[in-house]
């Protein structure tokens, strides 16, 4: 016996529908009715060398030995990468199913598991294979890619720890797969250390690329337009909405490790006149990431900032109240050349987790979050440097 076929998308534990045999020297395919059984020695086969055609792959099969033994699958209620070094079977009511594999450093002896398990895999490195995903890009004949509604339920930061733990291939189907929407393809990448981000970008077109960036944070955005080599920024620059290339234009103004380079300038801005229920209309108004709509920020007839307002304040308050009963009246601010020890000096003694940048006149130009600030003072790598993305 050379290999098994499965089809992968046949369950949670896919059934094994064929063999595949050499006979010699050249590889015969063997229907599963035609198995008569399996063993860790090989199989036992109902017909003959001579009824065997030809092996072709069908889309959609996988070679469990030759596609998946060794490699790595997303675990995914774990968010991790795990290694499959032996792919254990089962014979469930007469037909045999995938149904775990084993993550031991060391591949065991056996190849297959031929008593009956049930529906539950053993404890210890089986991993129940309803818990995995493999990567499939590397299969010729492939119909499937990673599922997008199973990604999805994780959190764009265990995406991304998955992605630099995965090699280029299989960081690039993971993106691929939460391509399928834009809002968490963007979420991924702001997550993504640098030098992934490069990576991924770098194989991109421009129109790619500036549709990626539209969809993140504009301090995010900003930051990996840097880093980009310098004749592809304006170009990029030049294919991003009028509004985000303002955005951005603004932000690269500014000392990427001062206020104005920290800054996220999507607030929400009312006037300190409006009712409670005119602020959370404009919250929910806002297209801007949650914490950037955390806080409400009030300003005067002339636009200059007079208080800021916790969203929580508003919602524990009735619609008709002014926001002006309240505010948090003279709120502590920051200049957009304040330097990040200031900026941290600032946000620690005031417990802020929400910070406003204002211009000379007192304009609101943008906000600071306390996740902008650790993820600046946090080491690049950090994630790695402390066995995060680590595969078993």
């Amino acid at each position: 016996m050379a290999d098994l076929i499965a089809r992968l998308s046949t369950g949670s534990h896919p059934a094994v529908s064929g063999l595949v045999v050499n006979v010699g020297g050249e590889e015969r395919f063997v229907h599963a009715r035609d198995v008569a059984g399996l063993s860790y020695e090989g199989a036992d086969l109902a017909v003959g060398p001579a009824e065997l055609g030809p092996f072709e792959r069908r889309p959609g099969e996988m070679l469990l030995a030759r596609d998946l033994r060794s490699r790595h699958l997303i675990h995914v209620r774990r968010a991790r990468l795990v290694r499959a070094n032996e792919i254990e079977l089962a014979n469930v009511s007469g037909t045999w199913r995938v149904m775990g594999v084993d993550t031991t450093s060391k591949p065991l002896l056996r190849k297959l598991l031929p008593h009956r398990w049930g529906r539950r895999v053993r404890p210890g490195r089986l991993v129940d294979w309803a818990d995995l995903e493999p990567f499939v890009a590397h299969v010729p004949t492939a119909r499937l890619q990673i599922p997008f509604r199973k990604l999805r339920r994780m959190h764009p930061a265990k995406l991304a720890d998955l992605v630099e733990a995965a090699s280029h291939e299989e960081g690039e189907e993971i993106i691929k797969a939460v391509g399928a929407d834009a809002e968490l393809e963007a979420d991924v990448f702001e997550e993504l250390d640098v030098e992934h981000q490069v990576e991924f970008l770098r194989e991109r077109s421009d129109e790619q690329a500036a549709r990626l960036l539209a969809k993140m944070a504009p301090d995010d955005a900003v930051d990996l337009l840097t880093e980009l080599d310098q004749e592809r920024r304006v170009p990029i620059l030049q294919r991003l909405p009028q509004a985000t290339q303002l955005k951005l234009r603004g932000l690269l103004s500014y000392n990427p490790e001062t206020a104005g380079g920290l800054m996220n300038p999507d607030i929400v801005s009312v006037p300190a006149s409006a009712s409670v229920a005119e602020a959370l209309e404009a919250v929910r108004a806002s297209s801007g990431p949650p914490d950037a709509a955390s806080v409400v920020f009030l300003t005067d007839g002339q636009g200059l900032l007079v208080g800021t307002a916790h969203v929580v304040d508003l919602l524990r308050s009735v619609p008709e109240a002014k926001l002006a009963t309240l505010a948090r009246p003279e709120p502590t601010v920051l200049a957009p050349d304040a330097d990040i020890h200031e900026v941290v000096r600032t946000m620690t003694d005031y417990n802020l987790a929400v910070a406003p940048v204002v211009d000379e006149e007192g304009r609101v130009l943008g906000q600071i979050t306390v996740d902008d600030v650790l993820e600046l003072l946090l080491p690049q790598g950090w994630r790695r440097q402390y066995g995060m993305s680590a595969p078993d």
